[in-house]
């Protein structure tokens, strides 16, 4: 007897599922054995073999990593704190108006202001480094809807700000705070030795995130001079070939001084489209460096060992990515703006008087 083949594989997806079934409930009666209860205190998270477990224990080295989730958790109470505000606050203006919220924010709140001008997106195209030549109408358009939707938020804002200026909302949680004390080691360094502000980088010189940031530090360093103190850390990511050379040869540019170094580093952030050997050597030229010294140094792999310490001492923190800063220890991830790096160096000021 001849039995149809889509009998057959219905037959195999029915044993395969009994079977994965089988496999699941296995897998479930070998889970440990959880006992849900208060702790004997706040610090204590669990209870292993009569040995208390703290909070410090069980995140370990993935400081970084909690910290990021705690940091997404509160932006996302701030961003629906916002939307609440704009709810409440501007929802009851528009209720006595009798128009929704969104055609009161255009009459009366936004009322033309979301022109984007000739500079601003030139200025956006230029941060955001777009090639003028892969820019096309429908992208601009995107561009300007985008700019044009942030402009309004920025007078919504702006508006609700006006709104607490006499009654200021209560808010019952707060920004999470990671404090860590981050060593410079050998690494390059700008700014005072007794600056109240130290700022710790790690940093890729192949990644174009870091090359974002490198511009947005540059504006740091003008904007708080001698408050500051930046250290430089190499972690070349895997992904990136040419990062882990570069950095050995920054290094090199180092040892003949810091102001060679942090010339070295502007040039190679803005050329890392070459990052060969010979370009590498042209930057040690420009950046002021000897360039026998340099060749020699490059050549003999001087700073490997350092920069393999660089790495080991990143991921011991909890680095996952680059750039990645810590600011008196108190974290701040990605080629953010420099509102967000101000808003943690202005409250580190405050902190130290």
């Amino acid at each position: 007897m001849k039995v149809h083949s889509s009998v057959l594989s219905f037959a195999s997806v029915i044993t395969l599922a009994c079977a994965m079934a089988s496999c699941t409930d296995s897998a479930a009666k070998s889970k440990p054995n959880l006992v849900f209860k208060p702790g004997p205190s706040g610090d204590v998270v669990a209870k292993i073999a009569g040995q208390n477990i703290s909070m410090d224990d069980l995140i370990g080295d993935e400081k970084v990593a909690y910290f990021d989730l705690e940091k997404k958790a509160y932006e996302f109470k701030m961003g629906r704190l916002k939307a609440v505000m704009v709810d409440k606050l501007i929802g009851a203006e528009a209720k006595a108006k009798n128009l929704s919220v969104n055609d009161y924010i255009d009459k009366n709140v936004t009322k033309g202001k979301l022109k984007i001008s000739d500079k601003e997106y030139n200025e956006f195209v230029k941060d955001k480094r777009i090639p003028e030549g892969s820019i096309n109408p429908s992208l601009k358009e995107r561009i300007m809807a985008y700019l044009e939707e942030n402009k309004r938020q920025e007078v919504v804002d702006a508006y609700v700000a006006n709104l607490t200026k006499s009654k200021p909302v209560e808010v019952y949680f707060t920004k999470p705070k990671m404090d860590i004390k981050v060593e410079i080691g050998k690494a390059p360094v700008w700014g005072p030795d007794k600056a109240k502000v130290t700022i710790v980088e790690f940093s890729d010189f192949q990644c174009p995130f870091c090359a974002r940031a490198a511009s947005t530090v540059d504006e740091i360093k003008k904007k708080y001079g001698d408050k500051i103190k930046l250290a430089f850390r190499n972690f070349p990511l895997p992904m990136h070939r040419e990062a882990r050379p570069a950095a050995e040869a920054a290094m090199c540019v180092f040892e003949q001084g810091a102001k060679n170094f942090w010339k070295f580093h502007t040039v190679v952030f803005e050329h890392q489209q070459a990052l060969d050997d010979a370009s590498l050597e042209k930057y040690a030229k420009e950046a002021g460096a000897d360039v026998k010294k340099f060749k020699d140094c490059y050549g003999a792999k001087k700073y490997s060992k350092q920069i393999e310490e660089d790495m080991a001492y990143g991921e011991k923190l909890g680095v996952r990515s680059t750039p990645t800063f810590f600011i008196n220890g108190e974290l701040v991830s990605g080629a953010v703006p420099i509102d967000q790096f101000a808003e943690v160096i202005d409250s580190a000021l405050d902190d130290n008087g």
